[in-house]
């Protein structure tokens, strides 16, 4: 099979996954490819013709679908050559870009300044249950500081390195190739890049609305629901429990991020475990990046036996263990740092963030953040994967929004961090605005 034949086939695949005219159903089919890496930056598409043809549309469709992806950014017409693929941003290479003097691009506590420090002891973080330091499930110390947090037994928690890794164990454990995730759209754009990554469609669903979420159950059929109790990018606290309800009555297993969990601000309820609806169905993630610090690499996730037992398992698989220094320092720290001064902290860099958006970017429009560390901006009439790049050259990271979509919309929006000390709050908002004032020329 020719290159241009599997193209075909992966397109065909995916247009059954889309939904509207033909030519929005072809666009986003091909740009599910290129945001997965299927179809590879500089790739030459089919001519209008040839893919008419194999696809079975009109060539006026497949004219309309490369004009949106031209004008969304996702590829060019070259004069006397053909439709190209660009290069699109990707989640991880926020982490792996060059120096910049502010990075408002990552959702985690920037420094551990505000902590208080346990006593310094080597002895103590080289002490590990078993002498090796090779505990699967994690330290019982550690294990049981985080049951409380989670109203679950110790038993049932086990240690990863970080949320991320949680996410990824689950779906090593949950997901084939060609099973179905829903998700909702906005989310979490490194849990797009790991059940992409698995072999899994990631579809897009309203999980707000229960009517919608039972549609998308019986539709799809899918392996697997993936929600935040606290919305990362937008900040929003919603209500899931219906969620929980109706994948509990499909027997759908839901991955519950909670790594946002604690950081709710004005009066705002923290979001209901969902193991509480689904107990028998829930894999709960967690991590201290976002309360202690983003370095730190610890994180958990709790499930029920025996989907516990397989994930463990593909924790052993994967690393053997968390680093057993690590967890004795995380224990410390959770033991002398609770989240609520640090929460009235971030509350006040929220504030600082928002009136400098207001004074330096009065076109930017947001809405207040109830919950997490980021404010998700709207920037008018723009290609914010474009922006960041001139952001990046004014000295300012940011996250585009095409990195938060099953199928890479949000091109007008920017996660921003709140997070950073007032100071260099200022430095980026300046940078921001004067990237905007040379975007805009």
């Amino acid at each position: 099979m020719g290159r241009e034949d599997t193209l075909v086939t992966l397109v065909r695949d995916r247009l059954r996954l889309h939904q509207g005219p033909p030519s929005r159903r072809l666009a986003g089919a091909l740009a599910d490819l290129a945001q997965t890496g299927l179809i590879s930056p500089g790739t030459r598409l089919p001519s209008e013709r040839d893919l008419a043809q194999a696809v079975g549309v009109s060539r006026g469709t497949v004219a309309a679908a490369f004009n949106a992806l031209c004008e969304e950014g996702l590829c060019e017409r070259r004069h006397g050559s053909g439709t190209y693929v660009l290069g699109t941003p990707s989640f991880g290479g926020l982490l792996q870009a060059g120096t910049v003097r502010a990075d408002l691009s990552t959702s985690v506590v920037p420094d551990p300044s505000h902590l208080v420090l346990p006593p310094a002891d080597p002895a103590d973080l080289l002490r590990a249950p078993s002498g090796h330091g090779y505990d699967a499930m994690g330290d019982p110390r550690l294990r049981a500081v985080l049951a409380g947090g989670e109203g679950a037994g110790p038993a049932a928690v086990l240690v990863t390195a970080g949320a991320q890794q949680g996410i990824d164990l689950a779906a090593r454990v949950l997901l084939r190739p060609g099973d179905r995730v829903l998700v909702g759209d906005p989310a979490y754009g490194g849990a797009l890049s790991v059940f992409r990554r698995a072999g899994a469609h990631v579809v897009a669903a309203d999980l707000g609305t229960p009517a919608a979420v039972e549609e998308a159950l019986a539709r799809h059929r899918p392996a697997a629901v993936y929600v935040a109790g606290v919305d990362n990018p937008t900040g929003a606290v919603p209500p899931l429990r219906h969620v929980a309800e109706l994948a509990r009555d499909a027997e759908v297993t839901v991955v519950e991020d909670r790594a946002l969990a604690d950081l709710v601000y004005d009066g705002t309820p923290p979001p209901e475990p969902l193991a509480r609806v689904h107990p028998y169905g829930t894999v709960t993630v967690g991590s201290l990046s976002k309360v202690l610090w983003g370095g730190l690499r610890v994180g958990w996730l709790t499930a029920p036996e025996p989907l516990l037992a397989r994930l463990t398992e593909a924790k052993v698989d994967a690393d053997l263990a968390t680093s057993a220094v690590a967890q004795r320092l995380a224990t410390g720290l959770l033991e002398r740092n609770p989240v609520r001064p640090w929460l009235a902290e971030l509350a006040r860099r929220r504030e600082h963030c928002l009136a400098a958006l207001s004074a330096h970017l009065p076109e930017w429009t947001w809405e207040r953040p109830a919950g997490g560390l980021s404010v998700w901006a709207r920037l008018p009439g723009t290609d914010t994967d474009r922006f960041a790049v001139v952001a990046r050259e004014h000295g300012v990271a940011v996250a585009p929004g095409s990195l938060f979509s099953p199928d890479g919309r949000h091109r007008d929006r920017l996660r921003l961090s709140f997070a950073l000390p007032p100071g260099l709050l200022d430095q980026a908002i300046a940078g921001l605005a004067q990237a905007w004032r040379a975007y805009e020329r």
